[in-house]
């Protein structure tokens, strides 16, 4: 139960970055639709669970290292091209977001420029990719319970200071602008870009489990636990939307309300959450071009750091607004091979 929950844990740190955490995710993609988010949030669920567990399993059963075996393997030649460059651009584009969302961070909480933010998130992701897998991914899990608990608080908080209905927040938050047409492509697209992003660090991480069994409880556990925290973080910020309809960070404006002081904690927690995910980028990304260990992985590791970073200056925000949702609609293809992934292995086995 143990590794379950650790894998589990891990599942939902990678996944879980500064879009999450901070709530701008969860803002344009769920609370913009107002009461039909929660549908939305269910959708999520029941597939971030199916997902999790598809990809852990794969990875323990194939031992992967890099996803770029597996994905060819459960996608096929052509199909896995499309898969793979997906990945590729995916791991890219969301490691600049968390440099972006690091700096975010600490200017809104701390007034610190973002830069500074950004500057120091490139230090330690490269600190932690020095590191083997098993290190990471114990670095990776042992964040995500602040987290939880922070959400898990946060919402019942808001619910409980709630002074109105929700039925009469619904048109307020239908007013927030976003990029997405409706309410059930939006939760498609979410758990598309969001697996696209996760896949390759989920893929290594089921891989250095040998327990098969181990590693697809592990995968379905932090689904579900990702779903609940997507349905609470909806909730809670739906609760407060007149207040944290225009905020960079919701989250992070709610728990200041709340108190300064642990709107401090959750600053923390919530840089920790952004380096969960940067690392988790970074790391998938090089592993993907250069065995991992070595010194030209590490050397590689660098230098994509850097051109993050000078990236990251084109803004928070407009990179979640815009830059997340065209990764979910590329996404589609791999949320395809991952369906029918059981299918093919099933029969290879049977062969």
């Amino acid at each position: 139960m143990g590794k379950i929950l650790k894998m589990g844990s891990a599942f939902i740190g990678i996944i879980v970055g500064a879009g999450f955490a901070s709530g701008q995710e969860i803002l344009q993609y769920f609370t913009s639709f107002g009461l039909l988010g929660v549908a939305g949030a269910i959708v999520s669920t029941a597939l971030f669970a199916y997902l999790g567990m598809t990809l852990t399993r794969i990875g323990s059963r194939m031992r992967t290292t890099s996803h770029k075996e597996a994905i060819y393997k459960i996608s096929g030649r052509y199909l896995g091209i499309i898969v793979d460059t997906v990945i590729i651009i995916t791991l890219f584009s969301v490691g600049v977001v968390m440099i972006a969302g690091a700096g975010s961070n600490l200017n809104q909480q701390f007034g610190l420029p973002s830069y500074m933010g950004s500057l120091l998130m490139v230090v330690l992701v490269f600190l932690t990719v020095l590191l083997n897998v098993d290190k990471v991914v114990g670095v990776i899990g042992s964040i995500t319970p602040f987290l939880i608990a922070a959400v898990v608080l946060v919402s019942i908080y808001c619910l409980m200071t709630i002074d109105t209905t929700f039925s009469i927040l619904d048109p307020i938050a239908r007013d927030v602008k976003t990029t997405l047409p409706n309410w059930f492509i939006s939760s498609i697209n979410y758990v598309s870009f969001n697996i696209a992003t996760g896949a390759s660090m989920t893929l290594v991480m089921g891989g250095a489990e040998k327990d098969e069994r181990i590693a697809k409880w592990g995968g379905l556990v932090g689904g579900l636990g990702l779903g609940i925290l997507i349905l609470l973080s909806h909730l809670a910020i739906f609760s407060k939307i007149e207040s944290v309809a225009d905020a960079e960070l919701p989250m992070l404006a709610i728990i200041n309300d709340i108190s300064p002081i642990l709107a401090i904690l959750m600053a923390f927690v919530l840089y920790g959450m952004i380096f969960n995910t940067a690392v988790g980028m970074f790391y998938a990304f090089g592993a993907r071009f250069v065995p991992i260990g070595t010194k030209g992985f590490k050397m590689f590791v660098l230098f994509t750091l850097v051109i993050g970073f000078a990236l990251s200056f084109v803004g928070f925000t407009n990179l979640v607004a815009h830059l997340y949702p065209f990764i979910g609609y590329m996404g589609l293809f791999l949320i395809v091979a991952l369906i029918i992934a059981p299918f093919r292995m099933a029969k290879k086995v049977a062969r």
